[in-house]
C-alpha cells in the first residue's frame, strides 16, 4: 500500500471541515481565532484545485496545494503550511513520472524534509506549543517504523498516535513562539490549534492509504 497524494489532500480537507470550530475555539483562547475558518478557506479551495485539474504526479500535487495554501491561508498557517507541501514535492520532484503515489519508506524521508522546512520557516522547535509538537514526533515514528518490516497501515498508525500525542502535550506547555507567545504563562493549559491541526493532516495521511 502507499499514501495517495489527492486521496491525502482531499482526507485532510474533510478533517479540517469537520473540526474547523473545535481548532477556532482552541484558538480563540490563544491566538486571533481564525483558525479553522482560514484553515477550511485554504483546504476547500486546494480540493477545487484538484477538481479543477488534478496533477500528474505526487510533487506536482504537492507544489499545487502548497500555492493554493499560500495564498488564500491568513496569518501564519498559510506560509507554513505552503512550506511543508513545497518540501514534499521538492523532496518528491524526482520520483517516478506519473505516479502519485509514494511507497512509505520514501513517504518518511519526504515527511522528514517537510517538517525541516517548516521548522527553518517557522524557528520553532519541539517544546515551543506549534504545529512542531505533533509534526516532530510524527515524522520520528514514521522512519522508526518505515525502517523495520512493518506493514505501511502500522507505520502510519504508529506515526497517528505519535502526532496526537504530541498535540496533546502542548496543553501545560507556554508558548514560545506565535501568536500564543503574547500570552506568555496564561497561554498554558490550552491545548495548540497549529498542533491540532497538524495532528489532523497527519490521520488524513492514514486515510490516503491506498
Amino acid at each position: 500500500m502507499r499514501v495517495d497524494a489527492a486521496a491525502w489532500i482531499r482526507a485532510f480537507a474533510a478533517l479540517i471541515d469537520e473540526h474547523a470550530d473545535e481548532l477556532t475555539a482552541l484558538d480563540a483562547a490563544i491566538g486571533d481565532a481564525d483558525h479553522g475558518t482560514n484553515m477550511r478557506r485554504g483546504m476547500t479551495a486546494a480540493v477545487a484545485a484538484l477538481d479543477d485539474s488534478t496533477p500528474a504526479t505526487a510533487a506536482e500535487i504537492y507544489k499545487q496545494t502548497a500555492m493554493v495554501l499560500i495564498r488564500t491561508i491568513g496569518g501564519a498557517s498559510g506560509p507554513l503550511y505552503g512550506t511543508f507541501f513545497l518540501r514534499l514535492a521538492t523532496a518528491l520532484a524526482n520520483g517516478p513520472e506519473l505516479e502519485t503515489t509514494t511507497g512509505i519508506t520514501d513517504f518518511a524521508r519526504a515527511f522528514r524534509t517537510a517538517l525541516d522546512g517548516v521548522i527553518a520557516r517557522g524557528k520553532a522547535e519541539p517544546g515551543d506549543k506549534t504545529m512542531i509538537d505533533a509534526l516532530a514526533p510524527a515524522a520520528d515514528a514514521l522512519e522508526k517504523q518505515a525502517s523495520t518490516a512493518d506493514t505501511p497501515q502500522a507505520v502510519l498508525d504508529a506515526a497517528v498516535t505519535a502526532a496526537e500525542s504530541g498535540r496533546d502535550a502542548t496543553t501545560p506547555l507556554t508558548a514560545r513562539k506565535g501568536r500564543a507567545s503574547y500570552l506568555g504563562e496564561r497561554s498554558a493549559g490550552h491545548q495548540d490549534p497549529g498542533a491540532t491541526s497538524a495532528a489532523l493532516l497527519v490521520r488524513a495521511a492514514r486515510q490516503a492509504l491506498r
